[in-house]
């Protein structure tokens, strides 16, 4: 009863019973009770569900991994932009879908959606679809007038895309249409989609939250991963294409994931700029 987030449970009678009208469905009762009393219906233990893994049913305490284990797979994982042509099983991106809803949830929505495109001939075609939009969009950044007007209205959006990515976004058009040289997905036999519910209290932390899982579990099956970030944002602006790769019109994008086998090998970890905290310590006023 005390691990309840909503009040739901209560004693009566000396046991537990469900007197509450609303419940976040976490699980944490089910998960705390030692006599296993409780179940959820409609539900499947996080555990269960894969096909190449197999884990126990029992969770790992806290302070019972090692941490540095797990920031070494971290600082290991690196974005991959070298894939073979193996074609990845099924299986395997069936059970990253299940890692990826391992992941925490605001206020336990689980509202995220994985579209999986399995092969390569889905990702050339999601990748030139991607392509169209932004030949449109450099086509438009190309008139200098149409930047200087919507600049002095306001709206300086097209000006920053010229000065910061047009000369890219020709690149990669040119490779793609005369060399077939995928500077997109780079060659990746394979991708995935995280999207979620816009009703979702916090759709993008949960589809990102979701991805991070996804990207580290990866790794550890020797899959090479990199993010797209183009093919998000042209997702954003054009409904045609989601509508091709079937995204609900009530879902957003929020990642979307190269996947297959690197063609690379890292030797070391690399680097990262040093931070430091921002420490506040606040007081009553």
């Amino acid at each position: 009863m005390a691990i309840c987030p909503h009040d739901t449970l209560s004693l009566v009678d000396g046991k537990a019973k469900v007197t509450g009208d609303d419940s976040l469905s976490c699980g944490h009762c089910l998960g705390v009770c030692p006599e296993k009393a409780i179940t959820l219906s409609g539900y499947q233990k996080m555990t269960q569900g894969f096909q190449t893994l197999s884990l126990q049913d029992e969770p790992i305490a806290p302070g019972d991994f090692n941490p540095g284990s797990l920031v070494q797979l971290m600082a290991s994982r690196r974005s991959c932009r070298h894939f073979t042509k193996e074609p990845v099983p099924m299986a395997l991106l069936e059970d990253l879908v299940q890692v990826g809803i391992t992941a925490p949830s605001g206020t336990n929505a689980q509202l995220w959606s994985f579209t999986l495109l399995p092969d390569r001939s889905s990702v050339e075609c999601f990748a030139q679809s991607i392509l169209d939009f932004f030949k449109k969009l450099n086509r438009m950044a190309k008139r200098a007038p149409l930047r200087t007007l919507l600049k002095w209205l306001g709206k300086p959006e097209l000006s920053h895309y010229h000065e910061n990515y047009f000369d890219r976004i020709e690149e990669g058009i040119d490779c793609w249409e005369n060399q077939r040289w995928d500077r997109l997905f780079h060659g990746a036999p394979c991708a995935m989609l995280v999207s979620c519910k816009n009703e979702a209290s916090c759709g993008a932390e949960d589809a990102l939250l979701a991805t991070g899982q996804i990207l580290l579990a990866a790794h550890a099956m020797g899959l090479g991963t990199c993010l797209v970030g183009f093919a998000v944002s042209a997702m954003e602006r054009e409904k045609a294409i989601r509508e091709a790769v079937q995204i609900p019109s009530d879902e957003t994008v929020h990642a979307v994931i190269a996947m297959g086998w690197p063609k690379e090998r890292y030797h070391r970890p690399t680097v990262r700029k040093p931070v430091a905290p921002r420490v506040v310590r606040m007081k009553e006023t």
